[in-house]
């Protein structure tokens, strides 16, 4: 018997990632799951983006541990293209108890010299596009009288980093809208929470831009070069948490455990958030 046994999850940004980690992680403990992700690049992104083959990938994961598991290619920043996932999740399954809002992205660029283009695909993906993945599952939830809706924050959310005013801004109004989305809905059954991770060793963080504003000083600068940089940043000395990490927090919160903890965003962050 496992957790979540007879629970049907949406997983957004699933092909790889956090996102994956999320879907297996459920899927272990018993839910069907439903996974989009945009499976294709945006072109402000600094680092490659998840394909369609990984998307598949993460189907066949969740397949193995002999869950049911459909995936559709959908875009976070299209109001109409999450509902219909949705929708596609009802008619398959004809529940959507738990939300992974998770897509998200990350680039580098100091607001002085940001382009409009790159501040508003940052806002469009973290921002909206959990406004829209909440909104689309909302109804259906609240007439159920449950549902478990969890956020993917950041330490960012938190606290300042230079370079990412727009990936700040974004995370700081999604736990902004994540505790005003409790409220209205605290009274139907449902709990709305947000994770709040350190770095995270995905390839959001792994790629050459990143790791230049690390080690400017290195020409061509590699994991190994940025691990001791990463490592100082958080109290206990690692230079990043796993996406399993993360999806223990998040299994937690979906849990019945965890039916009284709504409004709230939990830190896993290696001690960073102690501080901030």
């Amino acid at each position: 018997m496992g957790k979540l046994d007879g629970k049907v999850a949406l997983v957004t940004g699933g092909a790889r990632g956090q996102g994956r980690s999320h879907a297996v992680a459920l899927a272990r403990e018993g839910a069907d799951i439903i996974v989009c992700d945009i499976a294709d690049q945006i072109k402000s992104v600094p680092y490659q983006m998840g394909n369609a083959e990984q998307l598949e990938q993460t189907v066949k994961l969740v397949e193995d541990l002999d869950r049911r598991c459909i995936a559709v290619k959908a875009d976070v920043r299209d109001a109409i293209q999450v509902k219909a996932v949705v929708e596609v999740g009802l008619a398959e399954f004809g529940a959507v108890d738990i939300l992974l809002a998770n897509a998200g992205i990350m680039s580098l660029e100091q607001i002085s010299q940001m382009s409009d283009e790159v501040w508003q695909d940052m806002i469009d993906v973290n921002l909206t596009g959990v406004f829209y993945s909440i909104r689309a599952v909302l109804p259906h939830m609240i007439e159920a009288g449950y549902g478990r809706i969890v956020v993917t924050a950041s330490q960012g959310g938190r606290t300042a980093f230079q370079n990412l005013g727009h990936y700040v801004a974004s995370k700081w109004g999604v736990i902004g809208l994540v505790k005003a989305v409790a409220l209205e809905v605290a009274a139907n059954g449902i709990t709305v929470n947000a994770v709040c991770p350190t770095n995270v060793d995905t390839d959001m963080i792994h790629h050459e831009t990143l790791y230049k504003r690390f080690r400017p000083d290195a020409d061509k600068p590699t994991r190994e070069d940025v691990t001791p940089v990463f490592t100082a940043i958080n109290p206990i000395p690692v230079p990043w948490v796993q996406p399993q990490d993360v999806s223990d927090a998040v299994l937690f919160l979906v849990s019945d455990q965890a039916k009284f903890i709504t409004g709230d965003a939990i830190s896993i962050a290696a001690g960073f958030n102690a501080s901030h």
